[in-house]
């Protein structure tokens, strides 16, 4: 007798192998839809009904009962061919997804829901549906028990050397299961050190910190009903969390011997990085194109993703943000004006900057954040006369692994800092906290020296299986190697002056000591290096506290996501923790948290706030579906972003008068403390939880 499926395993099949029908038996029990007409079937597949019923369904472990419905219209989200490219960065393709969305959204059951996915599923764009549904799956009320499972496992041709899925293929053909080994990929696979900036591939080409970019994104959609787009901050956050991307980018550069990423705020001027992905876009039958060092880009005509503007219009653009970040306010699409205020000003720059359907003026400021990706990601093929693909700056989930990428993001942070100029700086008593004193701040690794943190390499095996079509079917997997770091505890002592308990915000942060030729930095420039690594709130009681905070607790990051294996096996409960779940597929991967260091130890400060809590809180009901350990970057489900302050802060503004240096920055609720990373260069094996 058949089994059933529950919510989330039905998902799950959904997003198995997309490229291939339905009808083909999904997970590890053979599961087979079972469809209420042969309308599901493409016109391909129509005529053979009876026998795909008998051939895929009579055996079936598992049977998932599909139900009949109006069948929505689809037509805006079919003009994009299911082998076609596809990324948000493009117009016509957000257009096309934000329809794809809204139809998802709009099921009044999760029933229906179900059965428009398995319609759209054969029908639209892989891609595209894989987006668009996980964009419902996370928004749906009828769904937030659903957990996603990671992209690289769904589409692993977007993270793993194009190689490896020759070798999977003969893998599966001539060994079992159960003795199938790992399929290695070396750490150098895109190119080699002749390139300086291949020194730090690791971590732009890391798997973790790009599955982080495509979920927000996710999380935050450009297009889609106002009601998901528009979050609370959104625009801010959008600064925020790619601001923390540069400084951390910046800070892997100097432990490399690397300077500081230059801006790229000359579109005319040749792009000095190459890059050579190595993947292969399975999906679309073409390879990712390449960029060689020193293109130009140009303008842009390629009818195909119905793409028409020119370089002048990224000019034009800039041009017109930078006057309005000069002049203290923007002009909405009714002719009026909008300050750019203390508070609210970086939100309506972040949404005119971003470009989603939030931007206060799209005729005005455009579309240059995305188009900028868009037309280096064809510089070589501006008017598709080549008939070629974009390189991967161009899709949201493997722009990361481009270095151009960040010197893209240098130029739009640069635009928020210079925002941020423009505001007051905060004064002594924004900053202090009257009665509170931190006075000793220690970061405690095991076996290692007081102030010490360790890094070195780790294996992971990532399953190819559940994205790529493998004949014998089972478990394959790749075996990557990523940056990992000790897990440490923080040690902090504080004062509290007063006879009562006092609440406060423990604010941590870590910048490089030194500049990349080794001096020490001024305040004002070593303060946009402050990488975030934890908030937490605490409660001081009288005279001396003493707090501890071990590092695997932080405000900003998730561990490695489950795995489909993991998401079919184990099924979620009904309760907060499981919805917490879900969300919590947003976040900065755990092992990524600490830069790699260098093998004598990298020189850097360490500064320790506790703010004001009545300045801090944010008053709303106290809720835990969300992802607590991930706020920083990805807010709460909805719930306001919770933190009143400014993103950044006490790092977001210029210092006040006569303030050069950090020391003289501090007041008496701060603390600095030198740390050094160590980097030994030792790899460990694949953790047991790898292990099927």
């Amino acid at each position: 007798m058949a089994q059933t499926a529950n919510p989330q395993q039905q998902m799950l099949y959904l997003l198995e192998r997309p490229k291939e029908p339905y009808f083909i038996p999904k997970g590890e029990r053979g599961a087979v839809f079972d469809v209420p007409s042969n309308d599901y079937l493409t016109d391909r597949f129509r005529p053979l009904a009876d026998e795909l019923g008998n051939r895929f369904g009579e055996e079936a472990q598992v049977r998932i009962p599909v139900n009949p419905i109006t069948v929505p219209d689809i037509s805006l989200a079919t003009q994009l061919g299911r082998n076609e490219f596809f990324s948000l960065f493009i117009p016509y393709h957000r257009e096309m997804a934000g329809r794809l969305i809204d139809i998802f959204m709009g099921m009044r059951s999760y029933q229906d829901f179900l059965s428009a996915s398995l319609f759209c599923r054969e029908r639209v764009n892989p891609y595209m549906f894989v987006y668009a549904l996980s964009v419902a799956i996370l928004h749906r009320n009828d769904t937030k028990n659903i957990r996603l499972p990671p992209l690289s496992e769904i589409f692993p041709d977007k993270y793993l050397d194009a190689r490896v899925f020759s070798q999977a293929r003969e893998e599966a053909n001539v060994a079992q299961e159960s003795s199938r080994i790992p399929i290695e990929i070396p750490r150098d696979y895109t190119a080699s050190d002749l390139d300086e900036e291949h020194r730090v591939a690791y971590f732009r080409e890391d798997i973790g910190i790009n599955l982080h970019h495509w979920h927000w994104h996710l999380v935050y959609p450009f297009n889609g009903p106002r009601a998901i787009v528009d979050k609370d901050r959104r625009g801010e956050l959008f600064y925020y969390m790619h601001q923390q991307i540069q400084a951390r980018y910046n800070f892997e550069r100097f432990c490399n011997g690397l300077g500081r990423v230059k801006r790229l705020h000359d579109f005319r001027a040749p792009l000095p990085e190459g890059y050579f992905s190595k993947l292969d876009n399975t999906m679309a039958s073409r390879v990712y194109a390449s960029r060689p060092a020193g293109m130009v880009l140009q303008d842009i005509s390629r009818d195909v993703d119905q793409l028409v503007f020119d370089i002048q219009d990224l000019e034009r653009w800039r041009d017109r943000i930078i006057e309005a970040i000069h002049l203290g306010r923007v002009i909405n699409d009714k002719g009026e004006i909008v300050e750019l205020t203390e508070m609210g000003g970086v939100d309506v720059l972040g949404n005119i900057i971003e470009a989603s359907i939030l931007s206060i003026n799209r005729n005005l400021y455009g579309d240059m954040h995305n188009l900028g990706h868009v037309a280096i990601g064809i510089v070589h093929d501006p008017d598709f006369r080549h008939l070629e693909t974009y390189t991967p700056v161009a899709d949201p989930s493997t722009a990361m692994r481009d270095p151009v990428f960040y010197r893209l993001h240098a130029f739009v942070d640069e635009l928020f800092h210079m925002h941020k100029r423009t505001l007051p700086r905060y004064t002594v008593a924004q900053l202090d906290y009257p009665g509170i004193k931190v006075t000793s701040v220690e970061v405690m690794t095991k076996g290692r020296n007081k102030n010490e943190l360790a890094t070195y390499w780790q294996k992971r095996d990532v399953d190819l299986s559940r994205g790529v079509d493998f004949s014998p079917r089972g478990a394959v997997f790749a075996r990557i190697t990523h940056l990992q770091h000790e897990p440490f505890v923080y040690r902090i002592l504080v004062e509290n002056g007063s006879n009562s308990t006092m609440s406060g915000t423990v604010r941590i942060f870590m910048a490089p000591k030194f500049d990349e030729r080794k001096i020490p930095m001024l305040f004002r420039d070593q303060r946009i290096l402050f990488i975030e690594l934890d908030k937490f709130v605490v409660e001081l009681k009288p005279k001396t506290n003493v707090i501890e905070r071990a590092s695997t607790l932080n405000s900003l990051t998730i561990p490695w996501e489950q795995t489909f294996r993991d998401l079919e096996v184990n099924t979620p409960g009904t309760g907060a923790e499981s919805q917490a779940n879900n969300y919590c597929g947003c976040g900065w991967p755990e092992h990524m948290l600490i830069p790699k260091g260098a093998p004598g130890g990298f020189p850097c400060e360490l500064f320790v706030m506790i703010s004001n809590i009545k300045d801090d809180l944010v008053q709303q009901p106290k809720r835990q579906d969300g992802c607590p350990n991930a706020a920083s970057f990805c807010g709460l489900r909805d719930q306001k972003y919770p933190e009143k302050r400014s993103m950044g802060y006490p790092f977001d503004r210029m210092p006040r008068t006569g303030v050069d240096t950090l020391k003289q920055f501090l007041t008496p609720n701060m603390m600095v403390t030198d740390v050094s990373i160590h980097h030994f260069d030792r790899t460990e094996p694949p953790p047991k939880s790898d292990a099927k």
